[in-house]
């Protein structure tokens, strides 16, 4: 296997990108609020490959927020020792939704188990539920594995 520097999406196949991708640790969603402060929210995710897909449901305050500025960063992590880190960047699309977007969906069932996904499905499926798609695509992807890949300030680049 090649060894891509940090910010190049070849990363996405590394082992530890693969197996948090694979997780059902939360994604970490870093975006700029309307105020120009930061706001960092943990989500359930689905990765299809392509992109990572989350959901709101509608009316959240973020909702605004990313279509105003859709640059973002999502950190997924395990606490360690050592932590495995993948970081993304990129731009978010957001698209408005009638009834629960069907990454939600599935996150559930991968986070929570087939029984108590459906279960809480069943009790958000209602009629007038509205939310949203939000989609990254990566355009850089860092991967941390304090064994052979370092932040920057250790591995002499950037993080």
């Amino acid at each position: 296997m090649t060894n891509p520097p940090q910010g190049d999406t070849g990363l996405l196949t590394h082992p530890v990108a693969e197996d948090l991708l694979a997780s059902t640790e939360l994604a970490r969603l870093a975006y700029v609020a309307p105020d120009g402060t930061p706001r960092v929210l943990p989500m359930l995710f689905t990765w299809d490959g392509t992109d990572l897909v989350m959901a709101t449901f509608g009316g959240a305050a973020k909702i605004r927020a990313l279509k105003a500025s859709p640059d973002v960063a999502v950190t997924i992590d395990t606490a360690g020792p050592p932590p495995h880190v993948l970081q993304l960047r990129g731009r978010v699309a957001v698209t408005d939704v009638e009834g629960l977007v069907p990454e939600y969906v599935r996150a559930h069932h991968r986070y929570y188990g087939p029984e108590q996904g459906a279960a809480n499905i069943a009790g958000l499926d209602q009629p007038g539920v509205r939310m949203a798609r939000i989609a990254l695509r990566p355009s850089w992807v860092g991967v941390l594995d304090f064994e052979t890949r370092f932040p920057g300030a250790l591995a002499g680049g950037t993080a």
